[in-house]
């Protein structure tokens, strides 16, 4: 009698996810940089970062070309904001529950999230391929497609476009895709937490518990997930993959 509630709990068990942690807390394994800016320099331009702390040689007549735009301080992972890139997973995923906890340091400005995502520089030689979760302030939730598509209900309403323009994702096109709600997010220097769920061929993201989009019939449905370093510095306490495959 006593094996019955030990049979009944290893369903559970076996389908149970187990959470990834995508950032370690300690350094960068895992994730490579693309940085434009940073195609022509060399190990003589590396910068030296000790504690947070990056020293810089601006002797050197390039000497921007030093500054890595992602670091490890006091724990957490800091997009510096410039020069502009990315910072992408070695690793692809699908069908998963992505959480991201940031804060702006300073002032707030632009950043994202990008899933699914593929071809490095697909667009203005610069942005992968794949499907932007927008965290620019006071436009958290926000969808860009770079070089893919998705649809939400609304679509005249949500995703603006001049006459001549079309929906899609390569540069003449109309690729915002309005969230649902702003002021979702908490004051400057508070910490976001920003969910993302990549099921099949839908998007959903809450923002601090608030459904902001949900998009659907989405062109692309695997990929790596990538950080932006787009003009400001944000930090990242928590960058956290649970699957939702069976």
């Amino acid at each position: 009698m006593k094996i019955t509630p030990l049979l009944l709990l290893l369903p559970a068990l076996a389908f149970a996810s187990e959470s990834i942690p995508l950032f370690n807390g300690k350094d960068l394994s895992g994730w490579t940089m693309d940085i434009p800016a940073r195609d022509k320099a060399g190990p003589e331009d590396e910068a030296t970062i000790k504690n947070g702390i990056i020293t810089i040689d601006t002797h050197k007549a390039e000497w921007w070309k030093s500054i890595p735009s992602f670091i490890v301080r006091d724990g957490v992972l800091v997009s510096l904001g410039q020069p502009g890139g990315h910072l992408i997973t070695e690793e692809e995923f699908s069908n998963y529950e992505l959480v991201v906890e940031y804060r702006f340091t300073k002032t707030p400005g632009n950043c994202g999230v990008l899933v699914h995502a593929s071809k490095p520089r697909r667009l203005y030689k610069m942005f992968p391929q794949s499907v932007e979760v927008q965290m620019m302030h006071e436009s958290a939730g926000d969808f860009w497609v770079i070089g893919e598509d998705i649809e939400v209900p609304d679509m005249e309403q949500r995703r603006p476009r001049k006459e001549d323009q079309k929906f899609g994702g390569d540069a003449k096109d109309a690729r915002q895709i309005l969230n649902l709600v702003d002021g979702a997010e908490k004051p400057l220097g508070e910490w976001n937490t920003m969910k993302i769920v990549c099921k099949g061929d839908e998007i959903i993201v809450h923002v601090n518990d608030v459904l902001v989009n949900h998009g659907f019939n989405s062109t692309v449905t695997s990929g790596k997930i990538a950080l932006q370093a787009e003009g400001s510095e944000v930090e990242f306490r928590k960058v956290e993959l649970t699957s939702l495959s069976k």
